[in-house]
């Protein structure tokens, strides 16, 4: 213990790198450069165990450049593909069918809706003409002769999701597998998305098994996940592997497995398996977060990889494979034609066909070979960073080099050869890249640097708050530096947005160095406001400033506190209005928005700039109250959870309103002075708008305007009381609403 306390400044220099090492982890500092070295890891991996043999169960029918060539450009008739799937099932045999290609529109090249059009104008007088399109009818509907050879066949057709701000959906979606009550309430972070492309109706009617062929790119642009499971609109829909799979399992039910909550907080809303029940039968799938699994590449893609046998298209069209040659094969009809891009960037290839990535899915499937980055990675990776890092920290500081060395190879050892017999042993893929960073950075650290006096330390810490908080609050903090830090936490604070009003009509009428000007002195005298009630600001951001209440330095009176600033700070743009008017300059208003809640705090941002902040959904309410006090005519507007915290001011129920973004409706209020100077008019004021308010969400409005009518002759001149006149006479018009929970819906930020 001695020789520890001794080291004491090598001991913290050396955890350095696990304390970044965490954040990142925790997604508190994201580091690119490490997650791409993981994914480097995870692909160098994947090459050499990949099992680099052929799967003989599953064959891709390629409609590749000789098909082009052959038989014509792309897309072709829908006659060649009806014949191309009874060629596949009567004389091949085959077991199963999948297209990773979605018909999304009607086939109109045999030109009989053209001959239709003539049959009923030009040549309408002409009955042979009209007699021999009837008996050609059958022939030319392309589309039914392509649905009528996929009826009644093992065969799972192949759409895509998308997502764009329009929703834009074309063709008819196969049945989900799931819905949200299959869920049990619980939210899973599935992919989600707005529109799709699927097949035409007598395709999806012919053919009613579907799954959709979307695939996960990471952020380096590379493939390695396919999801199993994604959402529509609230129902759930397979993926075209898992569609295939179940169907050679006999169509098993799909129904979601949770983890077992005895060992995680009951919040937790994750899937982390895919379950496929028949009878008293099932199997489990396990799947990431995103309901998605790591595609278990067999080895290099495409016609010469040797992972699966390519099959021209032409060849099954014009005859040329020996009938019975691919009896009972799961069959893919895909391309690797360049000019219809369905080339992917994976870990085994930059140019890699998108229908083998399902046909690797399917075979993985089917051997019970799935990938999965578990949910409890991260978990995984913070144990690994701490145990090696503590080891590291106590250990290096009391050997020689050499042991030091030898302790470090030691350790980097232990934490691949750990991490690469999860994946060997039990397919799991988890973090590396991090933990040996952490222990390469550690060692270097120590051999390299001394440690950091205390008063370094302090002038550090100073300058670090020194810009955010007041200079008072800093020298209560450099009094116990140990007690305060920059890293991310979750805590009960105050936040505050101010904007200023008219500014864009400012910029317009004045000169940019007297705008300058007007802007620096507003700033200034609002910011010594915020300081002198110990606000920490935030950020400045054009004509807003940012501010919050009970970080770095905690105080209970937080709410309170900020309070009493915004309402200075509307008193102190009332004098600054007057001066302007004796200046000839133009006026200003503003608006606040105050919100108590639980936000995240800490040093955050990039590695190129960085600021000690809050974030969370109570800033974000913070935020739009501030946007709503333009709407109501008032220049603060506070949330009910900061008017709790805040009891010595009289307040004035503004509305209940639920904002852009949040489902749950938000009671806001205005304040309108300390309590104790509330005077007996106002109070009673007050007291006839608590009438009016209840009187209003009863939906009784003969009595509301009444009330209205007695407030407009107390304060005739509030624009709080016209704004409710003109809602009432609105709501009149409207039948009564039994559901109505008396909240205003604001769509816009």
């Amino acid at each position: 213990m001695k020789s520890i306390a001794k080291h004491w400044p090598r001991i913290a220099v050396t955890l350095l790198p696990l304390v970044f090492a965490l954040l990142h982890a925790v997604g508190v500092v994201r580091l690119d450069v490490l997650q791409r070295l993981d994914d480097i890891i995870y692909d160098a991996r994947l090459r050499a165990t990949s099992p680099k043999t052929l799967d003989d169960r599953i064959v891709i029918v390629d409609i590749d450049e000789k098909s082009l060539a052959e038989v014509g450009r792309w897309p072709w008739g829908r006659n060649k593909l009806g014949q191309l799937v009874s060629e596949l099932f009567d004389q091949q045999q085959i077991a199963l069918l999948g297209f990773d290609v979605v018909f999304a529109e009607a086939d109109e090249s045999s030109g009989l809706v053209r001959l239709n059009a003539m049959a009923q104008n030009e040549f309408k007088d002409q009955a042979g003409f009209s007699e021999r399109l009837r008996q050609l009818q059958a022939t030319l509907d392309y589309d039914a002769v392509f649905a009528s050879a996929l009826a009644k066949r093992p065969v799972v057709m192949g759409y895509y999701l998308t997502s764009d701000r329009h929703g834009h959906s074309t063709g008819v979606l196969p049945t989900p597998i799931m819905s949200q009550a299959d869920l049990q309430g619980r939210a899973i972070r599935s992919t989600s998305w707005s529109g799709y492309g699927s097949n035409i109706a007598p395709l999806a009617k012919a053919a009613p098994m579907a799954g959709f062929f979307n695939s996960i790119t990471d952020g380096d642009g590379v493939v390695r996940s396919l999801p199993l499971i994604a959402e529509y609109k609230g129902d759930y829909y397979e993926s075209l592997g898992l569609s295939m799979f179940r169907a050679l399992a006999g169509h098993p039910a799909v129904l979601p497995g949770f983890s077992n909550e005895r060992f995680l907080s009951r919040s937790y809303q994750g899937m982390d398996r895919v379950l496929l029940k028949q009878g008293d039968k099932s199997l489990a799938i396990p799947v990431d977060e995103r309901v998605a699994t790591l595609v278990p590449f067999r080895g290099a893609g495409g016609v010469d990889g040797g992972s699966f046998r390519y099959v021209s298209a032409s060849d099954i069209l014009a005859k040329r494979i020996t009938p019975g040659s691919l009896k009972d094969k799961i069959v893919l009809v895909g391309t690797t034609a360049p000019g219809l891009l369905d080339l992917r960037v994976t870990p085994v290839g930059e140019t890699y066909p998108g229908v083998e990535t399902h046909a690797n899915l399917i075979s993985g499937l089917l051997d019970g070979n799935v990938l999965l980055k578990p949910d409890y990675a991260l978990g995984y990776d913070v144990v690994m960073l701490v145990l090696a890092g503590l080891v590291l920290a106590i250990g290096l500081p009391l050997l020689s080099a050499p042991r030091a060395v030898a302790l470090s190879v030691g350790v980097l050892l232990a934490l691949a050869g750990i991490n690469f017999w999860l994946y060997l042993s039990y397919g799991l893929v988890l973090p590396l890249a991090s933990s040996l960073t952490m222990a390469l950075t550690a060692f270097a650290l120590n051999m390299s640097y001394g440690y950091f006096v205390e008063s370094r330390s302090k002038r550090e810490l100073a300058q670090l708050f020194g810009t955010y908080v007041p200079p008072e609050l800093v020298d209560e903090m450099v009094k116990d530096p140990d007690s305060y830090t920059m890293q991310a936490a979750n805590r009960e604070l105050t936040v505050m947005f101010c904007d200023m009003r008219g500014f864009t009509k400012m910029s317009e009428q004045m000169e940019p160095l007297q705008l300058q000007a007007l802007l620096t002195g507003v700033f200034s005298r609002l910011t010594s406001l915020i300081r002198a009630n110990r606000g920490t600001i935030d950020k400045y951001m054009g004509d807003c400033v940012m501010a919050f209440w009970g970080a770095p330095v905690e105080s209970a009176e937080h709410a309170h506190l900020a309070v009493k600033s915004a309402m200075e700070m509307a008193n102190a743009v009332r004098d600054i209005n007057h001066e302007h008017r004796a200046q000839g300059l133009p006026e200003i208003g503003i608006g606040i928005g105050l919100n108590t809640g639980t936000m995240c705090v800490g040093d955050m941002g990039s590695n190129i700039r960085r600021s000690y902040t809050v974030i969370g959904d109570a800033v974000n309410l913070g935020s739009r109250l501030e946007g709503l006090s333009k709407a109501y005519g008032v220049d603060i507007v506070v949330s009910e959870s900061t008017r709790k915290l805040a009891p010595d001011f009289a307040w004035q129920e503004l509305d209940r309103v639920r904002v852009k973004g949040k489902e749950q409706a938000v009671a806001i209020f205005w304040p309108l002075a300390p309590a104790e100077r509330l005077n007996a008019e106002a109070a009673n004021e007050l007291k006839t708008w608590a009438n009016f308010i209840k009187t209003y969400r009863s939906q009784n409005w003969d009595q509301a305007d009444v009330l209205l009518l007695n407030l407009m002759r107390m304060n005739v001149k509030k624009y709080l009381y016209q704004l409710y006149s003109e809602r009432v006479a609105s709501m009149r018009l409207l039948p009564f609403d039994p559901e109505w929970d008396g909240a205003t819906n604001f769509e816009t930020k």
